[in-house]
């Protein structure tokens, strides 16, 4: 049985839980959380505070004893807001690997709805047809619209509890004009997106951690099932109710906590001022979140359920649309260009011995290589790196990403090795692939060389020392096709060791 560890660096606090694989479902076997308030400083200073940072490295060595004890077979540790936006992140990312040999993976807060949406659809049932995910942490507040359990929009505002509690309520409790100052920013913020939720005609919102947890607990709506509904009345109420109070006194309402207390009153008003704004009339709290489809995601990525799996191919295959769209990339290219380099893929794994996982990354460089002409024709190859690179891509990791974008960026001139600067930021263990790779990226492209859907199809034949391609012609000739194969030979052959002979059917 697989085991997975999905390990959340939080604005607030830092969380863990393990889950082991029975009978294709996740059944959680460990939790683990601290707060340790790693925001704080960084929405202040720009800087993670050295305290902070020795607190969350001693809370995730109690974590890497767990995850040792319960025999993890793969860790995920993801860093939201806090280390979005600190000058100093990379300290504490090298900090974390030299104790734990960990790697901490930043993520945007777009993946982070990305990863929640797919942690609460996944446990549930029966998915409503529109449906508005909030996740309100301690540096963002991430809102996702969710259409048939569809991500349809998406937004990461930065509205969390810690943010927001340190940048205007400076005392105890705090002053009216504090109050006012965080409503009306709250407002603005929403404004960008009270029309498209609005639009969306929501018919369930469900809320994600610790903020709607209390807030359900101390209006007194929390229900043992699960399934607590809390009304809007009932935020507004308590919102207008913990503003006067004190820390101390907060800390005695039921569900807030000693810690909670401490930001429970801009959480409050984040909720009451969206409810408000976008005619919400009540949410459901779910315990459910970011870890949840973390390890959904790892289970994925296992081997986990179809329905799971066409669910998180359905979110890379839109976001891989919607970013050659946003390009000006001609669709029909793009489709010819994936079909082609994974038949390539399919028939040629004798020689490439590439994994499994390039079959995708391949499928998505050939759907992007042309991104880059947006910018400019004349080193087009350099810009399309920088665009992929840099894109929100929903489902793809970051390192993901540079191995698409470093696939893209060899398809002229320039050819990749081992030492190349682009090769060496992806993970070391691609460095050798990258090259494989691109060879039958290149191959690809060569066969849709007129981008006019010369070649239907293609299929190869491998003996010792050479690689047949035999080319399936759609209609008419396919000799620019084979011109263009022609010119790849010597590059196949520096990669690959063989002669590649290539042929009309």
């Amino acid at each position: 049985m697989a085991t997975f560890a999905a390990i959340d660096i939080g604005a607030n606090s830092v969380r863990l839980k393990i889950a082991r694989l029975s009978r294709s479902r996740l059944q959680v076997v460990h939790e683990d959380r601290e707060v340790t308030r790693l925001g704080e400083s960084v929405f202040r200073s720009g800087l993670l505070a050295p305290e902070a940072m020795a607190q969350t490295v001693k809370v995730l060595r109690r974590f890497h004893r767990a995850a040792q004890h319960f025999g993890a077979d793969a860790v995920r540790v993801l860093a939201t807001s806090a280390l979005r936006d600190a000058r100093n992140s990379s300290a504490l990312i090298a900090w974390v690997r030299s104790t734990t040999g960990w790697k901490i993976e930043v993520i945007s807060g777009l993946e982070e709805g990305r990863l929640i949406h797919l942690g609460v659809t996944s446990g549930m049932k029966r998915l409503p047809e529109r449906m508005l995910l909030v996740d309100l942490g301690g540096g963002s507040c991430e809102l996702t619209i969710s259409v048939g359990g569809h991500i349809k929009d998406m937004v990461s505002l930065p509205i969390g509890a810690v943010r927001l509690t340190q940048e205007f309520l400076r005392h105890d409790p705090p002053k009216g004009k504090e109050v006012d100052r965080l409503r009306s920013y709250i407002a603005e913020e929403l404004r960008r997106v009270e029309r498209r939720i609005l639009s969306a005609k929501i018919d369930l919102v469900i809320a994600t951690s610790g903020t709607p947890a209390a807030l359900a607990e101390a209006s007194g709506k929390a229900s043992k099932n699960g399934n607590s509904m809390v009304p809007r009345d009932s935020v507004e109420r308590l919102a207008l109710k913990l503003k006067d109070l004190s820390i101390e006194d907060r800390r005695r309402i039921k569900g807030i906590g000693p810690r909670r207390a401490e930001i429970i009153v801009a959480g409050a008003f984040v909720f009451a001022e969206l409810m408000r704004s976008c005619s919400l009339r009540q949410f459901r709290y779910s315990p459910l979140g970011l870890r949840d489809g973390l390890l959904t995601q790892m289970q994925a990525d296992y081997g986990g359920s179809r329905q799971v799996k066409e669910q998180i191919q359905s979110e890379r295959e839109n976001a891989l649309v919607a970013v050659g769209k946003h390009y000006g990339v001609s669709a029909q290219n793009a489709e010819r260009a994936r079909t082609l380099v994974i038949a390539l893929f399919d028939g040629l794994k004798k020689v490439h011995a590439l994994p499994d996982e390039y079959r995708e990354l391949l499928g998505a460089a050939a759907m992007l290589h042309e991104v880059g002409a947006y910018i400019n024709r004349a080193g087009r190859h350099r810009h399309t790196y920088y665009v992929v690179a840099n894109s929100e891509i929903l489902g793809y990791s970051n390192d993901e990403r540079k191995i698409i974008a470093a696939l893209a960026r060899f398809i002229g001139k320039s050819l990749p090795s081992t030492n190349d600067r682009i090769v060496k930021v992806a993970p070391a263990e691609h460095h050798e692939r990258i090259p494989r790779a691109v060879a039958l990226l290149r191959l690809a492209l060569a066969l849709d060389q007129g981008r006019r859907g010369a070649v239907a199809g293609v299929d190869a034949r491998v003996e010792a020392a050479r690689v047949f391609l035999r080319v399936h012609p759609r209609t008419g000739s396919a000799d620019l096709e084979l011109w263009a194969l022609d010119k790849q030979r010597g590059y196949f052959r520096a990669v690959f060791g063989r002669e590649l002979v290539s042929a009309l059917a």
